[in-house]
């Protein structure tokens, strides 16, 4: 089955040819990608392939700090390209310290950050919560002025959908109270039904933050089912344990990112309205390499098949 079955479900005609391959460039333009401290050492590699500007997240991984965080994401923004480090609620030893965080980035240009909740257990300081993190006052105080928050298409193996909606009401009401631009980023998905289903039901919740919608980057299927099961990557997560002998061809999953990105694509169309405003793409498959695919998807280098049902990125 192919990538885009569910949109063509709804969808008698599709997008197709040159006017698909116009909307799948028009969607990437905007995109971001993530890094981790880690790959500090490609950051001057990383901005000579992206487009000047690109968004670089900076993950705060486990045996990361919070000043490697800072420091990397200062590198990224004097690279040329936007840094978004992550703050995460449950590695933050204290507020002193989150303040003294912000500050540093606000110094160094970066007026962008994501926000996540994290599941250290018992968490570093007295933040357990990215609505905590709001509360204290740090980010608008800070001079930051665009968050992201985290979105979660397919649910949340430890968060009850009614908490999840719950919460991005609160980031929404924030958004609005503060002035500050909030929009939500999201785990990675392989189904474009799933995302069309939370895309539709987001409108029914009143939320109208942009979504920068998580893509895996190109990596091989049994890495992809490697973070699936780290990151409980919802009902994708059944059927990915049943499809590694299938080489990706898995009914209404999209295993390859350019599967996904037309599915996405496909089904924005056929409902005419959408949240979806970028996507953001996980570089589980290397950093370089991810950047590079990017690229040719940005400046429109790549080949629709003849079904348009896949691409392939120009070397």
């Amino acid at each position: 089955m192919n990538a885009n079955v569910n949109a063509r479900a709804s969808d008698p005609t599709p997008l197709s040819g040159a006017d698909l391959k116009r909307r799948i460039v028009e969607f990437a333009r905007g995109t971001s990608t993530e890094i981790s401290p880690h790959d500090e050492g490609l950051v001057p590699e990383l901005a000579g392939v992206l487009p000047s500007g690109t968004t670089v997240y900076v993950a705060h991984t486990p045996k990361a700090t919070v000043d490697d965080v800072v420091r990397v994401a200062s590198k990224v923004k004097a690279a040329g390209l936007g840094a978004s480090p992550h703050i995460v609620a449950r590695r933050i030893e204290s507020e002193r310290v989150l303040r003294d965080a912000l500050g540093r980035l606000r110094d160094a240009g970066v007026d962008q950050v994501l926000l996540v909740a994290g599941d250290r257990n018992p968490p570093a300081g007295e933040f357990t919560s990215t609505l905590e993190i709001l509360a204290s006052g740090a980010i608008t105080e800070s001079g930051i002025r665009k968050v992201g928050v985290a979105g979660h298409p397919e649910g949340h193996p430890a968060v009850g959908p009614e908490v999840l909606w719950s919460a991005l009401s609160a980031k929404q009401a924030f958004a609005d109270r503060s002035g500050t631009a909030v929009h939500i980023c999201t785990q990675f998905s392989f189904n474009p039904g799933a995302v069309a289903t939370w895309d539709r039901e987001l409108a029914e919740h009143g939320i109208r933050l942009p979504v920068h919608i998580g893509i895996a980057g190109p990596t091989p299927l049994p890495k992809l089912i490697k973070f699936a099961v780290q990151c409980g990557i919802g009902a994708s997560l059944g059927q990915l344990g049943k499809g590694l002998g299938l080489v990706g061809r898995i009914a209404g999953l999209a295993m390859a990112p350019d599967e996904m990105l037309i599915g996405l694509v496909q089904g924005a169309a056929s409902r005419g309205t959408t949240h979806l405003a970028h996507p953001h793409f996980y570089a589980f498959g290397g950093v370089m390499a991810t950047a590079h695919w990017l690229r040719g998807v940005v400046d429109g280098a790549f080949e629709l098949d003849k079904g348009d049902e896949k691409f392939t990125v120009s070397a």
